[in-house]
């Protein structure tokens, strides 16, 4: 495929600026761009790269001015990137169709329009598929599970029984949604496990990755809310509630009945106790660790976490420890001699 870079800035509502008749054959990273690519520049750190890309053009937020290279000026370049990478090399993924003879149905499975079901799939009694939704091979659906339309549920996925899940909803291998939260009472010195009756329920636009694991509620139900998009290998416990359209990095874990606003990020490795509260629009830095309530629009760092210009602080003194140790040490010695000229001075 190839279009001009003008075709190209209509397709993403954006600007060109410098030689709209470029030819553009092909996509790439910034660094990897070769001649007849078209690149963009999202972060402004990677700036200076601009003029250093072999790629044919750029494309770029509004506030970029002119340079040597042919620009197209958009609102968001990630967004606009990601629509030109589908136009350039369109989803060839094939995925399963019609039912595959392997699949066992349990009693009273309710299926939608056009529902696929690959090999050695399991949904037990009463569950529901809505149309056009996709179940790839070796997943398990318990009994009186509700899956809403136009889902994609990839391979190996184990949902278990009264779980919710909403339209248009992205599974990755792997997953396991509804199991047990993590309750135990100590009596006598053994651990009694305490039964998880709850249910989660995971709103629409929802994309969760590949092992991630979700827990089921104690009581009630522990919430994805909609447009949430959770990475790879995240733990979330019994009762966590989760705002609309919030990040969760790879690695982080939520301990139980804790609740997340809306829009709040949670970086790589990012971890939480039990029962505190992150507010709308809030930022947990990578490898934080929160034991208490995080204020909404606020951003936190470090163990225990705090605010980020104070994290930042703490951090630059733990890293000049070592010179103050010298320092403390030739300070001691340097007293240690005046100690010593002094009980001299006394003794002559």
């Amino acid at each position: 495929m190839q279009k001009t870079l003008r075709e190209i800035a209509e397709l993403v509502e954006g600007e060109v600026v410098g030689d709209e008749k470029i030819i553009i054959t092909g996509v790439a990273g910034i660094k990897e761009a070769c001649e007849g690519d078209v690149t963009f520049l999202a972060n402004p750190k990677y700036f200076s790269l601009i003029n250093k890309t072999r790629a044919s053009a750029v494309i770029t937020s509004r506030d970029v001015e002119a340079t040597h290279k042919p620009i197209i000026r958009t609102d968001n370049p990630s967004l606009a990137f990601a629509k030109i990478v589908a136009a350039f090399a369109p989803c060839e993924v094939k995925h399963p169709k019609g039912i595959h003879p392997t699949a066992i149905l349990g009693k009273n499975v309710s299926l939608g329009k056009n529902v696929a079901i690959g090999p050695y799939v399991v949904i037990e009694d009463d569950a529901s598929i809505g149309d056009n939704s996709i179940i790839y091979a070796g997943c398990f659906i318990g009994d009186h599970t509700v899956i809403g339309s136009d889902t994609l549920i990839y391979a190996n996925v184990s949902i278990r029984e009264r779980v919710v899940i909403g339209k248009r909803v992205i599974i990755h291998s792997g997953t396991v949604i509804g199991s047990d939260g993590f309750g135990f009472a100590n009596i006598s010195g053994l651990h009694h496990k305490i039964p998880q009756i709850g249910i989660v329920e995971i709103g629409d636009d929802v994309e969760i990755g590949a092992n991630v694991t979700i827990d089921r509620a104690r009581f009630e139900k522990t919430i994805i809310g909609r447009g949430t998009k959770i990475d790879n290998l995240v733990q979330i416990a019994h009762n966590v509630v989760i705002g609309e359209n919030s990040i969760i990095v790879a690695q982080a874990g939520i301990s139980g009945s804790t609740v997340i606003g809306k829009g709040v990020t949670l970086a790589g490795q990012a971890g939480l106790v039990g029962h505190i509260t992150v507010g709308d629009g809030a930022i947990v830095a990578a490898q934080g660790g929160v034991t208490k309530s995080v204020p909404p629009n606020t951003m936190v760092s470090g163990y225990p976490a705090k605010p980020h210009d104070i994290a930042k602080r703490v951090n630059a003194c733990v890293q000049n420890l070592p010179k103050l140790f010298a320092t403390v040490a030739e300070l001691k010695k340097k007293i240690e001699e005046l100690e010593a000229k002094s009980k001299d001075k006394k003794r002559q």
